[in-house]
């Protein structure tokens, strides 16, 4: 096997289109992270500490602020809004379709910037945080369900992984941004780092109008010479090529397949084999949120201050950079290594780096050698997160789940992971700072944080499939056969969902391997038929 990432030898057409169609929807994700990112810059800035402030003053500096309360209010509103906005994109994307979709999801978003960008106090800034968070919340479910609906599965996880590498530019365009105007003593100070998402919104609208729907989309909706068109693009294929028409029937074999099982209603995805897709889904969503990483992204200005550590904004600036090219190991181990042990990696890296900043900063958070080892392993553990836990997150959840029910169960894993920002959002500033009814935590959080990634391990040996290397289609084959995770590694696929589908029997009464078997008779009759009408063929 090379270092390279190829396009494998037997597949025809061109991998080209479909890839820069999956990066140009990753540009979503510098919404997600720009406002995420944004928003602890904001709070730091004086201009906004005075102008937002309703009498509070801080006790570290003296300056007017706002208090462990509202900060908690105006950085979990996003998160609330984005909570919601997944949920509600499943029926958004299932009944406008994913390409609309993703087109009402940046309107919605681009309202919300409007009523931040026209605030000068609390309550609108909080309505506009909530109705960005809703349109972030929307795209973000979107994005992984339109990119895993249009990417060739030998790459597949590089290009939905380019979701995680734009939300990483997101937060240090954010961070760039803020640092700029952190010092100005008018309303640009948060002003204008808020209206500059205006330009991310439009740059998303004004491409989307022009991309193709999913393919797989239109096969849901039965129509099946749209799909055939879109996939045409995709592949730069002409529609009656051999190769374009076999993965399209493939697609639509399996979509019935599934459809004979039954119907996808929220209560079915809860139920057999796909409600354990679901509970992995969900749970590695909440685990990338557990692992503490948006603790620094959203109160690590505040917290580098408070450890006494000088331009915070810098060291805010620095811990983005990080993140974005760390991610890129993960773009190409993701493909080269796997899900699986790129994902273990990470647990065991962030484990060990989350404990040596909570030690360190438990025992000494005062002299200058402990505020250096303080960035540097944070600096680490950014680079262990956004390589592993970031990107593969947003892959796996991406490739778990069957065309009947994608969109329902992408929205509900999404939802899981905004939940958990959001509750981690809300009670980040009662967990680390001082004063009555706060713990005072400070550095000591990084002990809960080191927790779950230490859980992350045994999550991912016990419920992580290997999905390298397989269509979405032949992901389903993978769950109906294998039931244990460390069992994935070495599965072939075997199944043709077309001959199982030509069997014409009923798929509850059989499992898939009893239909396959049935599928392998019917074809070795063929066989014989065949031989029998033109003996000559058996002549050697």
């Amino acid at each position: 096997m090379g270092i390279m990432i190829k396009k494998p030898e037997h597949v025809a057409g061109s991998a080209a289109p479909a890839i820069l169609v999956g990066l140009f929807v990753s540009f979503g994700g510098i919404l997600y992270g720009y406002d995420t990112g944004t928003i602890g810059g904001i709070l730091a800035m004086p201009y906004w500490r005075k102008t937002f402030s309703t009498g509070y003053i801080n006790k570290k500096d003296g300056l007017l602020d706002v208090s462990a309360s509202q900060s908690s209010e105006i950085v979990s509103l996003l998160s609330a809004g984005t909570f919601f906005g997944a949920l509600t994109a499943a029926p958004l994307a299932d009944f406008a379709g994913r390409r609309i979709g993703l087109i009402v999801s940046t309107f919605v978003f681009i309202f919300g910037v409007i009523l931040q960008t026209a605030s000068v106090a609390i309550p609108l800034f909080v309505a506009g945080r909530f109705f960005a968070g809703f349109g972030v919340g929307l795209i973000s479910a979107i994005i992984p369900l339109y990119q895993s609906e249009t990417a060739p599965k030998w790459i597949r996880g590089a290009i939905v992984g380019c979701y995680q590498l734009a939300i990483t530019i997101g937060l240090l365009l954010a961070a760039i941004v803020d640092n700029a105007t952190k010092n100005r003593d008018d309303t640009g100070s948060y002003r204008i780092p808020v209206a500059v998402q205006f330009a991310y919104g439009i740059i998303l609208i004004l491409g989307m109008l022009i991309l193709p729907e999913t393919p797989r989309y239109h096969i849901k909706k039965g129509k099946n010479e749209a799909a055939a068109k879109s996939l045409s693009r995709l592949r730069r294929l002409d529609v009656d090529h051999p190769a374009l028409i076999e993965e399209l029937s493939e697609i639509q074999a399996n979509h019935e397949y599934e459809m004979s099982l039954g119907k996808a209603t929220y209560l079915d995805c809860c139920k057999g084999t796909l409600g354990k897709r679901l509970a992995t889904g969900c749970l590695l969503q909440s685990l990338q949120q557990l692992t503490g990483v948006n603790f620094i992204f959203y109160y690590g200005t505040s917290f580098f201050t408070n450890s006494g550590i000088k331009n915070s904004f810098t060291v805010s600036v620095i811990t983005s950079v990080v993140n974005v090219c760390s991610t890129f190991p993960g773009l190409y181990l993701v493909e080269k290594w796997g899900r699986r042990p790129l994902l273990l990696f990470g647990a065991v890296g962030m484990f060990v780096c989350q404990y040596i900043v909570a030690i360190v900063g438990t025992a000494d958070s005062s002299s200058q050698a402990a505020n250096k080892v303080l960035i540097a392993f944070v600096c680490v553990y950014i680079y262990f997160f956004a390589s592993t836990w970031g990107p593969v997150a947003w892959v796996v959840t991406g490739e778990l789940f069957p065309l009947k029910a994608r969109a329902k169960c992408l929205s509900m894993t999404t939802a899981s992971n905004w939940l958990l920002n959001w509750a981690i959002a809300y009670a980040t500033p009662y967990m680390v700072n001082d004063g009555p009814g706060n713990a005072n935590l400070q550095s000591k959080v990084f002990f809960i944080w080191g927790g779950f990634c230490l859980i992350c391990v045994f999550f991912v040996w016990g419920l992580i499939y290997e999905t390298k290397g397989l269509s979405l289609e032949q992901v389903d084959e993978l769950y109906a056969k294998t039931s244990k995770a460390w069992q994935s590694k070495g599965f072939v696929p075997t199944v043709s969902f077309q001959e199982v589908q030509d069997l014409g029997v009923n798929a509850r009464s059989q499992s898939l391997a009893d239909m396959e078997a049935g599928a392998q008779r019917k074809r070795s009759v063929a066989h014989i038929d065949d031989n029998l009408d033109y003996p000559e063929k058996l002549e050697v």
